[in-house]
């Protein structure tokens, strides 16, 4: 019995490590944007964030270009991820974790899911 407890901890231990982003809805990243000091994390393309809209106050950070750059600066706020679909910003919200950052949301569909909620984009370079 010792045993299974002490393996399903573990097991706990390591799920909560691995996945400490939260995937979060449209509608819920929406209101945390409205948090105080709040970063939110474009990471698609510059092509894709001109071109294809982009959320109100992003700040573009290609995922491609996470290997180059140390954001352990951001521990302490909220970071909003997403790209195009959600896969990518997965990807960058793990990266982040690594870095230290404990409170990173990750959009779930990303700016696809964002536009059919009807909810705001921009173009170009604002």
């Amino acid at each position: 019995m010792k045993k299974f407890v002490l393996t399903a901890v573990l097991i706990g231990i390591y799920f909560n490590l691995s996945l400490a982003f939260e995937n979060v809805s449209a509608e819920k990243f929406r209101e945390l944007m409205k948090r105080k000091d709040v970063i939110i994390l474009d990471v698609r393309t510059p092509q894709e964030y001109e071109k294809d809209g982009h959320i109100k106050g992003a700040n573009l950070l290609p995922v491609q270009l996470f290997q180059y750059i140390y954001l352990a600066g951001l521990r302490d706020k909220d970071v909003l991820v997403y790209c195009r679909s959600g896969k990518r910003s997965v990807e960058a919200s793990k990266m982040l974790e690594q870095m230290g950052l404990k409170k990173v949301y990750n959009l779930k569909g990303g700016i696809k899911e964002w536009k059919s909620k009807g909810f705001p984009v921009e173009y170009g370079w604002k």
